[in-house]
């Protein structure tokens, strides 16, 4: 079984709204297809720039995600630019699938379809598992908190509870279907104001497969903390925080510069649970 390494990663992002590079308030889209949500920053680059960039910086394991149509385009020319180096996810089932793998990713990102409504379907996730297999497939179990504590799983752009609670339980019961976990927190999602503390602590406490964290993420400071509160088991992604994405609290060349001490730690392998 594949364990994270022992130490936090920046992991990159590419997030595509109306074909645009855009980094949004991720609990903030207005309803149907078209509905915008706030925008921190739209950038006059396209996709396949910074995909180029986190190739030539060696930057792994980054995400694309799609929100919403109109995003086709530019999600294939950034796939191109970096194949094998970026996942990709947004409206993404298994009819097409295996066409973005083709394409260049490295993994597909699922997250709406494997619920029927709100509700989890274990035999939708087994289509998609099907159609691209598990090692090559990553939940995205972004979520919502609870009034009273915990949290549960958001779909159609964290717009939609599910009834998918996010817990160890949760993760353990879905770890045999992915090769990895994409957890997005969506009421702290594109505010600049810090890591949900709690919801980091909760994925550092499992240890069944790689789990990328955004959400928040203000400064390298994040890195650290991240780094800390889940023992190094918590990737981390940092969006509108990026001088790249016209961000002021993180400069992009201290992250790549982050990651390049990462590579001197334990690489990721055949490591025993402490669980």
């Amino acid at each position: 079984m594949v364990y994270p390494s022992a130490m936090t990663r920046f992991r990159p992002c590419i997030d595509l709204h109306g074909g645009l590079v855009k980094q949004v308030v991720g609990g903030s889209f207005a309803a149907g297809d078209d509905g915008s949500p706030l925008e921190n920053f739209v950038s006059d680059r396209p996709a396949d720039y910074y995909a180029g960039r986190y190739r030539d910086d060696g930057l792994e394991g980054g995400h694309v995600i799609m929100l919403g149509p109109g995003n086709e385009g530019a999600a294939l020319a950034a796939l191109a630019a970096y194949p094998g180096g970026l996942q990709i996810g947004g409206g993404v089932g298994p009819g097409e699938a295996p066409r973005w793998l083709e394409a260049g990713a490295s993994h597909v990102i699922v997250t709406s379809y494997i619920f029927d409504g709100a509700a989890f379907s274990a035999s939708r996730l087994a289509e998609m598992v099907s159609a691209v297999g598990a090692d090559r497939l990553v939940l995205d179990l972004s979520c919502r908190a609870v009034e009273g504590g915990g949290w549960v799983v958001a779909k159609d752009r964290w717009r939609t509870r599910t009834d998918l609670a996010l817990t160890a339980e949760t993760l353990d019961r879905l770890a045999g279907s992915c090769a990895e976990f994409l957890v997005h927190a969506a009421d702290v999602e594109g505010q600049c104001g810090g890591v949900d503390r709690g919801l980091v602590d909760l994925l550092g406490g499992w240890a069944g497969r790689p789990v990328t964290y955004a959400g928040g993420a203000r400064s390298l400071d994040d890195l650290r903390e991240v780094d800390e509160l889940s023992a190094g088991r918590v990737d981390l992604t940092i969006g509108s925080a990026l001088d790249i994405f016209g961000g002021t609290g993180a400069r992009y060349e201290d992250c790549v510069a982050w990651n390049r001490k990462v590579k001197g730690a334990p690489p990721v392998g055949d490591a025993p649970s402490d669980r």
